[in-house]
């Protein structure tokens, strides 16, 4: 699978470690920054991320910052991207399941590196259940009013 990863500086050590994770579980990775832990401003790469799965270059994104919260917000700017902050395997199922949710958000001081890559893995193995409620639901997300 094609991932797409970015963090602020509060998500660059996790980011690193996830990349090799990921990378162990043979995925291709797309590292759109940041790349040191010097301050940057999160919605640039939240952004980044989101961009990069709508256009196709990914199948799913990953955006780490310091609680998950922020990045998430601004990956969620990007028409389509329904980013979800997951700090449990169960939340990762789920929205996945229910909400086909494309992007996954961390955040670096919520989640250990164990549980981030359980969040991950669960995140990227769980398929969208497309069942009726839950499409008419993404649909009714994705509606201008």
């Amino acid at each position: 699978m094609k991932i797409a990863i970015a963090c602020d500086h509060g998500g660059y050590e996790l980011k690193v470690r996830l990349i090799d994770h990921l990378r162990e579980n043979g995925h291709e990775i797309n590292d759109l920054g940041c790349d040191s832990t010097d301050s940057v401003d999160y919605p640039s790469y939240g952004k980044a991320v989101g961009k990069a799965v709508i256009s196709g270059r990914a199948d799913r994104g990953i955006v780490i910052c310091t609680t998950g919260i922020g990045i998430s917000i601004a990956a969620n700017r990007i028409r389509g991207i329904r980013a979800a902050v997951c700090t449990n395997g169960l939340m990762a199922k789920m929205t996945r399941l229910h909400n086909d949710a494309n992007v996954l958000a961390l955040g670096a001081n919520i989640v250990g590196y164990g549980l981030a890559e359980e969040i991950t893995d669960i995140f990227l193995e769980t398929e969208f259940s497309g069942g009726e409620r839950h499409v008419r639901r993404i649909q009714g997300i994705e509606q201008d009013d």
